[in-house]
């Protein structure tokens, strides 16, 4: 859930002319990827002066690429990204009386909101933030409320009084017959009056804007927008992919001589479309000296004061180290400091953050959380006759860690998967209701196969949304003992805060990933933060990845890139002089070179480039790819039957497929052997080509065979996190098409994770949590 966040910047896109807005790009990708948050994927520090974004930035998080460590979101990224989170959130409010993703997240943030604001209310000095929302954030609450008054929907996420663990209902004898899979929901977009969007598009001519973005902007705003963009146009930087001189440009044709740079709705809104941006890329809030200097490049001439003001008028909130802050540490001192200090003095060595109160509320309630679970759950349970039947000693480990703790960490490779498979075998084996969770269906598939019984295993959304796993309790919990929680670094902090808010009192937690891949698509990083924060126990695994590509992922992640032996051919490299070669060879290794040297079908390899932009982008090699592949005329909305797809039904989240065919209700998909339906309204915004995919749209999947493009000028988007996650794709096979010299080696050795401003970590350090490990 946007430029695509993660395309490498400088390979596509160009600046508009300050003065016009242009409608959102037809391809961009958005925060479907599993992607964006290239924002995240950037291994460089986020740009929140805006310098021009490049449109096809570097894995940066896509949307649907969970934030890569190297690269910046681009504006495409927002575009598509921002489009997708648009059509995602209207769609769950609308839904009727079941709990949909969207709705569960919104009834916790509305609950979690009460309860931050309760506890400033009882310092005395309340912070307002949030209570001026409109549009669609004020449709989406109202609908929550709508929902809550009918059934029970958002009382799985209320505070729950700690009490002592009840006894644990044993798990189902015998597993249930498996379902039938019906077609998956996805959200439809929010019914849009005629007379909204004709006024919106009235304005918009009017202040010289293309009336392609009437929709987006009611989507934004809600059926109020062309009043609101009337009153207050610098709201159009609420429309995913316009830019700061875009709105002054829509500002100053309909307000004239009343139009000036230090206007207090024009800063007001800098400031929240500066924190958008920081997010996109995996912050949860900017140093605020940060935010002034962006600020003062935008031609503000007092960023002190639009802070301040800001703050005082709930677009952010403030925080800082130590005592609580007011909304004077965030802006200049008042005129009479201003008058009495010296230029020359130093600021108070405290850093000031700025955020967003959605991330603030997020942040708050994980940790809040997972204190809970660390310090409600039965401390004595015996495990030892199950560590000792488990297939290896760290899964030994990992089995007497979980027994004695309400959460754990674990880190591993691809190999250490078994060893939460063997935990979860033998919670069920004790009677527990235990049940694993992963990022994508392909994780789900391999982790059934791990544990040998499909039960065991959902997808995290699936469990969230109820259409996989055991359902909720009568306390509107999720009926489970113990969950295991794979891929845990594409687990971003709102998605984190609603799964720990889901689970009961006494339930045990655990968090198993691998450090070293790409981080979430959204803000936060919340697996890095539980691990920096020493909260709980951590299990660290023993066990190696086997083979040429497991030894040479092995040694990235330590920043070597070393050269293995691969007698069975199991990674190649292709060298290559330009990206239009690049293509070429890719295309030539998918449709004949791999099948015919391992067997592996044209349908079993993944490709995996830097970027969705530039000569040899994700579009450019699945052009050439589907018309070697499977060429036709497109006639499903620039689809044909079989051709291999990528839909992102909410921002952060990749969900490969296959086109079945199409009809009055919409494009049709089997999306790893799930029948879905995409609208019709929804196929051009939510659904791309899948041929070829981004870094973080593969992350926590992986393919028999996979070919990682790396054109010329990928150069500036590869870290190591960024390698180290592409290289791993690939089960049986990797071809490395390598046409970036020395940049390869430079990234691996010495461009690290990009790190992410995020509060989670001293949340976690300061609350009490005396059972915690050290």
């Amino acid at each position: 859930m946007t430029a695509l966040p993660g395309e490498t910047p400088g390979t596509v896109g160009t600046d508009t002319p300050q003065d016009t807005v242009s409608p959102p790009e037809d391809g961009a990708e958005g925060p479907e990827h599993a992607e964006a948050p290239d924002a995240s994927d950037a291994s460089h520090a986020p740009d929140v002066s805006d310098a021009p974004d490049p449109s096809d930035a570097p894995d940066a998080p896509d949307a649907s690429e969970g934030g890569e460590s190297s690269g910046t979101p681009a504006d495409e990224d927002d575009d598509a990204g921002a489009e997708a989170a648009a059509d995602a959130a209207p769609a769950g409010a609308g839904a009727a009386a079941e709990l949909s993703e969207a709705q569960a997240e919104l009834a916790a943030q509305r609950e979690l909101r009460e309860r931050i604001e309760k506890r400033k209310a009882e310092k005395a000095a309340p912070i307002a933030a949030g209570t001026g929302l409109s549009g669609t954030a004020a449709d989406l609450l109202a609908a929550v409320r709508a929902v809550e008054s009918g059934e029970k929907a958002g009382t799985a996420f209320f505070d729950r009084p700690a009490v002592t663990p009840a006894s644990r209902r044993p798990a189902p004898a015998a597993a249930q017959p498996p379902r039938t899979p019906a077609p998956e929901a996805v959200p439809t977009a929010r019914t849009t009056t005629p007379e909204a969007l004709d006024a919106v598009r009235a304005v918009l001519t009017e202040g010289g804007a293309p009336e392609a973005l009437a929709r987006p902007a009611v989507g934004a705003l809600g059926e109020q927008a062309a009043e609101l963009l009337r009153s207050d146009p610098w709201q159009l930087l609420s429309v995913p992919g316009v830019r700061p001189e875009q709105a002054d440009g829509f500002a100053r044709a309909l307000l004239g001589a009343d139009c000036g740079p230090d206007d207090g709705r024009r800063t007001a809104a800098l400031v929240g479309w500066l924190l958008e941006r920081a997010a996109l890329q995996g912050h949860t809030a900017l140093d605020a000296e940060a935010v002034r200097t962006a600020l003062a490049e935008r031609a503000v001439g007092d960023p002190d004061a639009a802070v301040r003001d800001a703050v005082e008028e709930g677009v952010a909130l403030v925080f800082q180290e130590g005592d609580e802050p007011s909304a004077d540490d965030a802006g200049a001192a008042d005129g009479e400091a201003d008058e009495a200090e010296d230029a020359d003095v130093a600021r108070e060595p405290v850093q000031v953050l700025l955020g967003l109160d959605r991330y603030a509320l997020a942040e708050e309630s994980l940790a809040d959380g997972l204190a809970r679970l660390v310090n409600a759950c039965e401390k004595a349970a015996d495990w030892a006759e199950a560590a000792a039947a488990a297939p290896g000693p760290s899964a030994a480990e990992l089995i007497r860690t979980t027994a004695a703790a309400g959460l754990v960490a674990h880190s591993g490779g691809e190999a250490a998967r078994a060893e939460p498979a063997a935990l979860i075998a033998a919670a069920r084996g004790l009677g527990l209701r235990a049940l694993g969770a992963t990022h994508s269906e392909d994780g789900r598939r391999r982790l059934a196969a791990a544990t040998g019984d499909p039960d065991t295993a959902v997808t995290l959304s699936g469990l969230l949304s109820g259409a996989q796993g055991p359902g909720r309790d009568e306390d509107g919990a999720l009926a489970l003992d113990l969950l295991v929680v794979l891929d845990a670094p594409q687990l971003d902090v709102e998605g984190a805060a609603v799964l720990v808010e889901a689970l009961a009192d006494g339930a045990r937690l655990v968090l198993s990933g691998d450090p070293g891949v790409l981080g979430s698509a959204g803000a936060g990083r919340v697996f890095a933060d539980v691990l920096a924060s020493h909260a709980c126990p951590q299990v660290v695994s023993r066990t190696p990845d086997p083979g040429p590509i497991g030894e040479l992922v092995s040694g990235i992640g330590i920043g070597e890139l070393n050269q293995v032996d691969a007698p069975g051919k199991e990674v190649v490299i292709v060298p290559v002089r330009d990206a239009g070669e690049a293509v070429h060879r890719t295309v030539q290794l998918v449709a004949d070179s791999v099948p015919r040297a391992f067997g592996i079908p044209a349908e079993e390899t993944q490709v995996i480039t830097v970027g969705h932009g530039g000569a040899a982008g994700t579009r450019a090699l699945n052009e050439a790819l589907k018309q070697r592949l499977n060429p036709g005329p497109g006639r499903f909305g620039g689809f044909d039957p079989g051709d291999r797809v990528v839909h992102v039904p909410a921002p952060g989240r990749a969900v490969p497929g296959v086109v079945l065919s199409a009809d009055a209700e919409g494009l049709r998909l089997d999306c790893g052997g799930v029948p879905v339906v995409v609208p019709q309204e929804r196929v051009e915004s939510s659904v791309r080509h899948g041929w070829a995919l981004s870094a973080h749209q593969a992350a926590g999947m992986r393919w028999p065979a996979a070919v990682v493009v790396l054109p010329g000028d990928a150069a500036q988007g590869l870290s190591r996190p960024w390698v180290y996650t592409a290289f791993g794709r690939g089960e049986r096979h990797l071809s490395v098409v390598h046409g970036v010299d020395q940049a390869l080696p430079h990234a691996v050795a010495q461009v690290p994770a990009q790190e992410r401003t995020t509060r989670l970590r001293p949340l976690l350090e300061a609350l009490p949590t005396p059972d915690a490990a050290s």
